[in-house]
C-alpha cells in the first residue's frame, strides 16, 4: 500500500514539474513580445497557443487550466477579453496576465503584471515585495490571517507617484490567494492580503 501511495505521489510531482516547465516556457515567451498597442483578444490567442502546444494539450490529460486573464488597470483579476473585443494595451497601462497549465488536474496557475511607464516601478515593487513576504511566512504552522497581516504590511509601505501626486499603495480587501487541488482551481483555503482577512 505504502508503494501505492509513493508511486501516487511520484506521479503528481511529476505531472505538476512537466505543467510547470511548460508554464514558465510559456511565459517567458510571452514577456518577449507582449507591447503596447496589441490587443488583449491577440495577446491572450498567442499565449494560449503556446500553452497549448508546450502542454501538448490532450483532452482532460493536458492543456489550458482556465482561460487566460488579462486585467487592464482598475480591473484586478479574471477579465478574460471575448472574441471581437477591441481592448488595446496602452502604454500608460497596468495589466496582470494570469492563465494556467495543467497536466492529469495538477494545476499551475500564475500571474504576473506588464507595464511599460516606469511611474509604475514602485507598485509592481511593492505587489513583488509583499508576495514574497506571503511565501516567507508560509509554512506548517502558518496561521493565514498573519500572513495577510504581514503582505498587507509591506505592500502598504510603499506610494507611488502619479501625476504629481504621491498615493500609498493599498491591498484589495477581496483578492486572495488560494489553494488548488486537482482540476479545481480554487480549492480549499484561502490566503487573505489584508490584516484580519475574510
Amino acid at each position: 500500500e505504502m508503494k501505492m501511495k509513493d508511486y501516487a505521489f511520484e506521479e503528481a510531482l511529476r505531472d505538476a514539474r512537466q505543467a510547470a516547465e511548460a508554464h514558465r516556457t510559456v511565459r517567458k515567451y510571452v514577456q518577449s513580445w507582449v507591447k503596447p498597442g496589441m490587443t488583449m483578444v491577440e495577446i491572450c490567442t498567442r499565449l494560449e497557443e503556446c500553452s497549448r502546444t508546450m502542454i501538448k494539450e490532450n483532452g482532460l490529460q493536458a492543456g489550458l487550466a482556465f482561460p487566460t486573464g488579462c486585467s487592464i488597470n482598475h480591473c484586478a483579476a479574471h477579465y478574460t477579453p471575448n472574441p471581437g473585443d477591441k481592448t488595446v494595451l496602452m502604454y500608460d497601462d497596468v495589466c496582470k496576465i494570469d492563465f494556467g497549465t495543467h497536466i492529469n488536474g495538477r494545476i499551475i496557475d500564475c500571474a504576473w503584471t506588464v507595464h511599460f511607464n516606469p511611474k509604475f516601478d514602485p507598485l509592481v515593487n511593492a505587489a513583488k515585495a509583499a508576495t514574497n513576504m506571503g511565501i516567507k511566512m508560509a509554512g506548517i504552522d502558518a496561521r493565514l490571517n498573519e500572513i495577510g497581516e504581514g503582505i498587507q504590511e509591506v505592500m502598504e509601505s510603499y506610494e507611488v507617484e502619479l501625476d504629481g501626486k504621491n498615493y500609498q499603495v493599498k491591498c484589495i480587501r477581496n483578492l486572495n490567494g488560494h489553494s488548488i487541488e486537482p482540476y479545481k482551481i480554487h480549492a480549499g483555503k484561502t490566503v487573505p492580503i489584508i490584516k484580519g482577512g475574510e
